[in-house]
């Protein structure tokens, strides 16, 4: 499995896990159970490969710390979402981003750059264009004013979008 396939599903189980208050290891174990995760082959190409138990890890570390740190990552994206009502972002372009943040704040050996331009490339699968220029907007103001602490431009931002 590669590592953007493990962050989609991580991405899918956070946003399941959010709408459903089921804890994070148990929405693991239920999604990743033999038959259930056969019965997804069909799907989608994500799901044609077993996790590793690094990707599974991956996917567990995920969940788990977006959950635990929901109301942390939810007021960067109340702070960097300039011109965007809460209740207009939705709940799969909160998923992304939140993903995205706690990758960038709480995974070193994921670098920025892949975190957040998997991100915008996930989001465009799922989102309107607008809606993915807003992820990367987000994420681009997230870094410079969280991580870079620079006027350089983040990983993100992409002139064409």
């Amino acid at each position: 499995m590669t590592r953007s396939a493990a962050r989609e599903i991580a991405i899918q189980l956070g946003f399941s896990v959010a709408g459903t208050g089921q804890e994070p290891a148990a929405a693991v174990d239920a999604f990743f159970e033999p038959e259930h995760y056969a019965s997804l082959a069909g799907e989608g190409d994500i799901y044609g490969e077993k996790p590793s138990k690094r990707d599974l890890q991956f996917i567990l570390d995920s969940v788990t710390g977006v959950t635990e740190r929901r109301a942390e990552l939810d007021g960067y994206i109340g702070t960097y979402a300039k011109g965007w009502r809460p209740e207009r972002i939705s709940r799969s372009a909160a998923a992304i981003l939140r993903q995205a943040m706690f990758e960038v704040l709480y995974m070193p050996d994921v670098p920025d750059a892949a975190a957040m331009d998997e991100a915008v490339e996930l989001a465009k699968g799922y989102e309107e264009p607008d809606v993915v220029a807003f992820i990367n907007g987000v994420l681009g103001g997230f870094y410079r004013g969280e991580v870079a602490h620079t006027d350089e431009p983040a990983p993100t931002e992409q002139a064409d979008g």
